[in-house]
């Protein structure tokens, strides 16, 4: 074909010759699915972007292809990423760990040319994340952490929603998740300190979260008849919950000489509440963290820990979903789980 000038003298393109999606994807500035959910009417677009992107189609001839639309109408190209905001003291996230396994789901979606809808829990049965589906407001779910949702989740997958979990991998689950070997990273921990000669275990974390509950297990069952372990519930996933509450144990019970903390988060709130207390690690306690972030290594002391390979997680997440989301099926996957000595 060949452009038409219009009456001002420029050359217009004719509006037989193909204009793509992507086209106007470019034109526009905005993402391809972001074009797709102006043009199917989604709720997910701003007001301004609607206008933005209907008159850049407008202007170049696009025309909706409605045989192709209605094709395309069973994908949204959007996953929710759901973070458990209620474990967290205020509803607030502040362990970095959650963040790294955020990017690395966010950059495997990218590459597919799939948005990313990030929001917090539900209450209920499941059947909200049912009706998303059903009303093509998402394609799937990613779940960040079981929580305490396990009976939601199981519901939710009797219902055949596509959906993924981060957390704790276990056979008897009717659900995809991809985790750590929790279990062994908790017998990694008590090894550790039997080798470091420890017996007054500690064991910092809240049960109720099937990860943590499994990391509990697998140092009971190092320790064995060995050692004493106390456990410290921290109802909140966070440094400050951890601090106090060791802080108020210390109080008025003799101090650990090993402790295992859920996270290198609360390794570092147990150090600080232990130094105050007078006692100093490697000298008289040993501790092991969980999840290898960044910061353990730099920290002070440098926190011996059990790392989960995060940056692996964030791609498994994503490709397990895709599965699912093109009606196939996803296997839970065990990361590989090992133990990172440094000084504590």
């Amino acid at each position: 074909m060949v452009d038409q000038p219009d009456q001002n003298g420029r050359a217009k393109r004719s509006r037989s010759m193909s204009v793509s999606m992507a086209d106007i994807a470019r034109l526009a500035n905005v993402s391809k699915p972001t074009v797709s959910r102006v043009l199917n009417g989604s709720p997910l677009v701003t007001e301004a972007t609607r206008k933005h992107v209907l008159a850049v189609a407008s202007e170049h001839g696009y025309a909706v292809n409605r045989n192709a639309q209605k094709l395309r109408q069973t994908r949204t190209d959007t996953v929710q990423v759901v973070l458990d905001f209620a474990s967290h003291r205020g509803g607030r996230i502040a362990d970095p760990f959650i963040f790294e396994l955020l990017a690395g789901v966010a950059e495997a979606l990218s590459v597919r040319n799939v948005d990313l809808l990030l929001s917090s829990a539900r209450k209920g049965d499941g059947r909200s994340y049912q009706d998303q589906i059903a009303a093509r407001v998402v394609d799937g779910f990613i779940f960040l952490g079981q929580g305490e949702r396990d009976p939601m989740l199981r519901k939710l997958a009797k219902l055949g929603v596509p959906f993924v979990v981060w957390g704790a991998v276990d056979p008897d689950e009717p659900y995809c998740a991809v985790g750590s070997d929790n279990l062994l990273g908790g017998e990694l921990a008590g090894r550790y300190f039997l080798k470091q000669g420890r017996r007054r275990w500690m064991f910092i974390g809240n049960d109720a979260h099937a990860e943590i509950r499994m990391r509990h297990d697998g140092l009971t069952k190092a320790a064995g008849d060995a050692a004493t372990l106390t456990t410290l519930t921290s109802e909140e996933m966070s440094y400050v919950s951890t601090y106090r509450a060791l802080k108020d144990h210390l109080a008025d019970h003799p101090a650990p000489d090993a402790i295992f903390a859920f996270s290198d988060t609360a390794a570092m709130a147990a150090i600080t509440a232990m130094r105050e207390a007078g006692h100093i690690a490697p000298r008289d306690y040993s501790l092991v963290g969980y999840n290898n972030i960044p910061f353990a290594a730099d920290f002070t002391p440098a926190i011996t820990t059990i790392e989960q390979e995060t940056h692996l997680a964030g791609a498994i997440l994503v490709e397990k979903l895709m599965q699912l989301i093109d009606g196939g099926r996803a296997n839970s996957t065990t990361l590989p789980t090992r133990l990172i000595v440094r000084e504590t």
